[in-house]
């Protein structure tokens, strides 16, 4: 029973590719946890995150991951929502979008083209968001231990 309901899932998300939300409804209900993390991906190689952390706290943890991985910042300003990242990896762009969805929690949506319009990388995707997290993690370590620091030394 249990393999030919995952088999009516694939066979439906497969007809239904076109339509993004239904075919991630059905596969997202089928994968169970998968995604790991929190981080959401989508059929179509975008990957997100929602972290506890202002836009502005976000935009410095990626800037300073990007520039650990090697990947130069192309384009870096302000939208509507947040922020625009671009950046570059060997034949690959990466386009990164912080919304802000209140003043201490953003979304990040990453999309790694490899090359052409249709082949995107999740993985790279992915690992740029883990990376960011670990950076962002590691930023507010230090921060905490900022005061600790200043006493030692007086």
């Amino acid at each position: 029973m249990r393999i030919a309901r995952t088999l009516a899932v694939l066979v439906l998300a497969l007809a239904l590719e076109g339509c993004a939300a239904v075919g991630l409804a059905l596969v997202g209900g089928a994968a169970g946890v998968g995604a790991g993390a929190g981080v959401e991906h989508t059929m179509n190689g975008i990957v997100y995150k929602t972290f506890d952390a202002s836009t502005n706290e976000l935009r410095f943890a990626t800037l300073k991951t990007l520039d650990h991985l090697g990947m130069p910042v192309t384009a870096d300003e302000k939208s509507d929502a947040g922020w625009k990242l671009s950046a570059t990896a060997t034949e690959r762009t990466i386009d990164i979008e912080l919304q802000q969805l209140t003043d201490k929690t953003t979304r990040m949506r990453v999309v790694a083209n490899d090359g052409q319009i249709f082949f995107k990388d999740a993985s790279t995707a992915t690992e740029i968001i883990r990376k960011t997290a670990e950076t962002l993690q590691d930023d507010r370590d230090a921060a905490k231990n900022e005061p600790n620091r200043k006493r030692k030394q007086t």
